[in-house]
């Protein structure tokens, strides 16, 4: 039987927690270490992931330079009217965008904020599954809701309720496991009363929705800079633009989320390539 890709989902029900920044990083490391990337933008009607690609295209055109690029697909979805119908072509439409990207190494796929069928079908084959979450009470909100008195779990979130559900239908469909791991950006480096809560609340639903806490990017303006020219930080000596600290920094910071996803030898390339 041939290798299948491995599959790391961006996903999180809410919008601007750096799900497709954070997809085109992890791609292009990958990339860097000579892995074969295939990804696939859900969230085609944003489009974020797919812009990010194509300001990136331009900027090698321009400059006549060459920068690693994934196999990038786009999926429409449906606008049947019946929900049957919708679903059916939406579920082929996606097999044959994973069917194609077989021969890849991994493939990443971005999803959008909000929930639709082709996001939980997406969430459904992911070996990795990576939600961002700004550090706040009202971001978590969508993995748990919280008693006001005690921050003690009231009950599961909606998301995290249809995570549960797809990591059923992932050992279903092949007997495999999601590992989830919630992402926690726009990290402060004051010691805060709310950071301090965070940590403890999140220490205890991790046990209770079973997915790994992993630090991720702090707050930073060069991401949103980056964004525009299609670049990431991994790409910055190779077309002359000086490191910062703060570049130094947040590379740091990609490395030890590489370092988290759980593919044979990877935590050793990361170590020897970025």
């Amino acid at each position: 039987m041939s290798k299948k890709p491995y599959v790391i989902v961006l996903g999180n029900e809410k919008g601007g927690t750096g799900k497709s920044t954070t997809a085109m990083h992890v791609m292009t490391a990958l990339l860097r270490l000579g892995y074969k990337v295939g990804s696939i933008d859900i969230d085609a009607r944003q489009g974020t992931l797919s812009r990010y690609i194509e300001n990136r295209k331009t900027f090698a055109n321009n400059y006549d330079i060459e920068l690693p690029m994934p196999e990038h697909h786009r999926i429409e979805r449906s606008q049947a009217d019946s929900t049957k119908v919708a679903e059916a072509e939406d579920t082929a439409a996606f097999e044959k965008v994973f069917s194609s990207l077989q021969k890849c190494d991994f493939v990443v796929i971005d999803t959008p904020g909000h929930d639709i069928y082709l996001s939980r079908l997406a969430h459904s084959y992911a070996d990795t599954l990576i939600t961002p979450l700004n550090d706040s009470f009202i971001d978590l909100d969508v993995l748990a809701h919280l008693k006001a008195d005690s921050l003690e779990l009231d009950r599961p979130s909606i998301y995290a309720d249809w995570v549960w559900e797809q990591k059923k239908n992932r050992a279903v469909r092949d007997r495999g496991s999601i590992d989830w791991i919630v992402l926690r950006n726009r990290l402060s480096h004051i010691h805060a009363n709310n950071k301090e809560k965070m940590e403890t609340v999140l220490n205890t639903l991790s046990k209770r929705l079973a997915f790994r806490q992993v630090p991720g990017f702090s707050e930073r303006v060069i991401f949103r800079e980056l964004f525009l020219s299609g670049l990431t930080l991994l790409d910055l000596q190779d077309v002359g633009r000086p490191l910062t600290l703060s570049h130094v920094a947040a590379k740091q910071e990609l490395r030890n989320l590489m370092n988290h996803i759980r593919f044979p030898d990877l935590d050793q390339k990361v170590k020897a390539g970025l």
